[in-house]
């Protein structure tokens, strides 16, 4: 037998020796990822609906669509959060989805129902959860990330399959927001004057994102249009002096306004924030040349889960379930069972 037979058969065992090594770890990196997302999992909980099925009001044309519940999920993790955003923050934004749409399967909503009385959800974000398709997802991402991004949303999907939000073994309704600022978040109470036990005031990460400060300006008589206000009535020296115009009356401890005065007229925060289609309730204002320029940090209406600050979280090494049980107090992960073991 020549050396350089005996070479080549070394060499021929040494690959095949490498390639059992890379299958075998890749064996055991999926199997410890699976391990890892069952014992995230806190309680399995039996509900009689089965939710792998959900009819989706599209807001754009108006006709209702029925899908399955993780091909629904799909566009909304792609709708409600950047693809580039860290794993663990896209798989909480997972769970906090699905709860939000089995919640509304449990509980509908009559918003939708008035619509479309067979749909289930809308994807108009004003009511519901933004979603979009795949065509829309190609479109946004571009060739080039389109794979990457939707393998990337699947993973973080399907490693938390089945899995919601439940505080004392009732599913929760687990509202979010883009960015509170960095500043923390708001107690659901201060907002929707509904206190939730699990929507409750808690600190951020101070993170700083493109939602840090943005500002709008309007003229005197678009404030009086939008308000139904009379602005353009003052004297001009009420408005040279900034007299009447706008004055705060009450805020939240975590520095959102929860009460305002224009021109005399009282709203809350969340109503001014709608009628002037501001980002935040957190702002302050100015009056310069004949403009209000008001100035806001945050985009969103500040409860539950604050997206960037999940990210923030995600890069400092937390996982998915301690991002959700750091923005919804009191929760637990539960694995959803029905009749016919949806989700095993």
């Amino acid at each position: 037998m020549s050396l350089r037979f005996l070479v080549r058969r070394s060499r021929k065992h040494l690959y095949l020796a490498l390639l059992v090594l890379v299958f075998a770890g890749a064996g055991l990196f999926f199997l410890l990822g699976k391990i890892a997302g069952y014992f995230l999992v806190d309680r399995e909980i039996a509900i009689k609906e089965d939710p792998a099925r959900i009819k989706v009001l599209l807001h754009d044309t108006q006709t209702v669509v029925e899908m399955g519940l993780e091909e629904y999920l799909m566009g909304v993790v792609a709708a409600e959060m950047p693809a580039s955003f860290e794993l663990e923050a896209l798989k909480a934004q997972a769970v906090a989805a699905r709860t939000y749409a089995v919640k509304r399967l449990l509980v509908p909503d009559p918003r939708v129902k008035k619509i479309k009385p067979d749909a289930d959800i809308s994807t108009d974000h004003t009511i519901n959860q933004a979603w979009i398709s795949t065509a829309e997802m190609r479109k946004r991402w571009g060739k080039w990330n389109y794979a990457a991004h939707r393998k990337k949303i699947k993973e973080a999907i399907e490693g938390t399959k089945g899995q919601v939000l439940v505080y004392q073994g009732q599913i929760i309704d687990p509202v979010y927001h883009a960015s509170c600022g960095g500043q923390g978040t708001e107690n659901s109470g201060e907002v929707w004057k509904v206190d939730l036990p699990y929507l409750r005031r808690v600190a951020c990460t101070g993170h700083q994102d493109r939602h840090a400060a943005e500002q709008r300006s309007y003229s005197i008589r678009e404030i009086d249009a939008l308000l139904g206000t009379s602005l353009n009535a003052l004297p001009a020296s009420n408005l040279a002096k900034n007299a009447g115009i706008l004055a705060v009356k009450q805020k939240s401890r975590s520095g959102r306004v929860l009460e305002v005065s224009v021109a005399g007229k009282t709203f809350s925060g969340a109503e001014l924030r709608a009628k002037l289609e501001l980002p935040s309730t957190r702002f302050s204002w100015q009056l310069k040349e004949g403009k209000l320029h008001i100035q806001t940090n945050g985009y969103g209406h500040g409860v539950g889960m604050c997206q960037y600050g999940a990210n923030d979280l995600a890069g400092q090494g937390k996982n998915y379930d301690e991002i959700l049980k750091h923005y919804y107090t009191g929760v637990e992960i539960a694995a959803i069972k029905t009749g016919k073991n949806w989700a095993e």
